[in-house]
C-alpha cells in the first residue's frame, strides 16, 4: 500500500483533532484551558522558558486525551458489551490523562505564582 502524500496525512491528522473538538467534552474543556493559558502568556508576559513549559504540559494533556479516546474507541469496537477487563484498560488510560492534568496544574502553579504574586 502506497503512503498518502504529506498534505493528505496532515489533513487526516487535523480531521482527527476536529473530531475530538466536536465530540469529546473533556477535550473541549482542555482546549479551553489551553486558550486561557495562551491569554495568560500574553497578559502576564511570560518568559520564553515559562511559555515553553506551559505549552508542553497543555499540549501533553491534549495528546493524552487523544490517546485515551483512541484506546476507549478501540476497546468499544473489540468488546462492545461490559467487561471488567475492558473497564480496567479504560481506567488505566484515563489515569494517564489525570496524571498529565495534575502535572499541568503543578507546572501552572509554579510558573504563574511568580508573575501573579511578585
Amino acid at each position: 500500500m502506497r503512503k498518502p502524500p504529506v498534505h493528505k496525512s496532515f489533513l487526516n491528522a487535523f480531521r482527527g483533532i476536529f473530531f475530538m473538538l466536536r465530540s469529546e467534552r473533556n477535550f473541549q474543556l482542555e482546549v479551553f484551558a489551553l486558550l486561557i493559558n495562551i491569554f495568560l502568556i500574553f497578559y502576564l508576559k511570560l518568559s520564553n522558558i515559562d511559555i515553553v513549559l506551559v505549552l508542553i504540559v497543555s499540549c501533553g494533556v491534549l495528546a493524552a486525551e487523544i490517546f485515551n479516546t483512541a484506546i476507549e474507541k478501540i476497546c468499544d469496537i473489540i468488546h462492545p458489551d461490559f467487561d471488567k477487563r475492558i473497564g480496567f484498560i479504560k481506567d488505566i488510560s484515563a489515569g494517564a490523562v489525570t496524571l498529565m492534568a495534575i502535572l499541568s496544574v503543578i507546572v501552572g502553579v509554579f510558573v504563574y505564582w511568580k508573575y501573579i504574586f511578585n
